[in-house]
């Protein structure tokens, strides 16, 4: 059985619709596949309505979280995507998300590129606007040959000169939202060492005290020594280790399918979930 629990949509920053990311996800062989798209479920009818026969969707969502000062995401399945607390917080991020990216073209525009609001808006399509919108748009004013190099502290990387911070949920509080709401949760590629955010054992640790199921070990940006050391740490904590594709469609080089879950981890953490299976 072959299972990827970490893909994404054009609902938020991937280039292929949920209709089109499920029937690629068949393509690939896999059995099940996650939806995931940044802080918002809306995804998930089209997904399901597309779904080919003898492929199983979970419902999940990648939500956008802040650790001093540095960007964290998590990864939440089988949640009710109704519950109040958590629609609350995501409509704060969702509005949060608006306002960093009209705020970022703005420091683009006075860096010399002549990106605009309205090319980032046709890119995005109707989705909350992410990087991965604006470094598409960059990329279509000339600004830099290809996403890859936006992302650079030359432009939109995390301590680049155009970037914004934005609104992120404490991880801890996006941990008991999620769980509050019948679902399960899993840090994200917590060691992509290159254009990502680092998180130690000791922050690891802490997630788990707070009630975090699993962390994310097999992900395309996670080095053989990484992997291996994340392993032992969430057998230590009793964690679900995972294994996903984090794909964007174009974006990432339609990868989906690439990296997967061990059948025997996604059970235990099916069978942790409470939520609308």
């Amino acid at each position: 059985m072959r299972i990827d629990l970490h893909t994404h949509s054009s609902v938020s920053d991937g280039t292929r619709p949920p209709a089109e990311v499920m029937r690629r996800a068949a393509l690939a062989g896999l059995d099940v596949v996650a939806l995931t798209d940044h802080d918002t479920t809306r995804g998930w009818d089209e997904a399901r309505a597309a779904l080919p026969g003898g492929l199983t969707f979970v419902p999940g969502m990648e939500l956008s979280c802040e650790l001093d000062g540095r960007s964290l995401h998590l990864l939440a399945y089988y949640f009710d995507p109704d519950d109040p607390e958590l629609s609350a917080e995501l409509a704060r991020i969702q509005e949060a998300r608006d306002t960093r990216g009209r705020a970022m073209v703005e420091r683009l525009r006075e860096l010399g590129s002549s990106v605009t609001l309205e090319q980032v808006e046709r890119i995005a399509d109707g989705a909350r606007i992410g990087r991965p919108h604006i470094a598409r748009a960059m990329v279509e004013a000339g600004t830099v040959a290809s996403p890859d190099e936006a992302f650079t502290e030359e432009w939109i990387g995390g301590d680049g000169r155009a970037y914004v911070t934005r609104y992120g949920l404490d991880p801890a509080r996006a941990v008991r939202l999620v769980r509050d709401a019948g679902g399960v949760s899993v840090l994200a590629h917590p060691r992509v060492r290159r254009g990502g955010e680092v998180f130690d054992d000791e922050v690891i640790r802490t997630l788990a005290g707070t009630g975090l199921d699993g962390v994310e070990i097999d992900h395309p940006g996670h080095e053989p020594d990484d992997r291996d050391a994340l392993r032992v740490l969430a057998a230590e904590l009793g964690l679900v280790g995972t294994g996903s594709s984090d794909d964007h469609g174009e974006l990432s080089g339609d990868r989906i399918g690439c990296e997967t879950t061990d059948p025997e981890a996604f059970e235990r953490l099916v069978a942790r979930a409470g939520g609308a299976r």
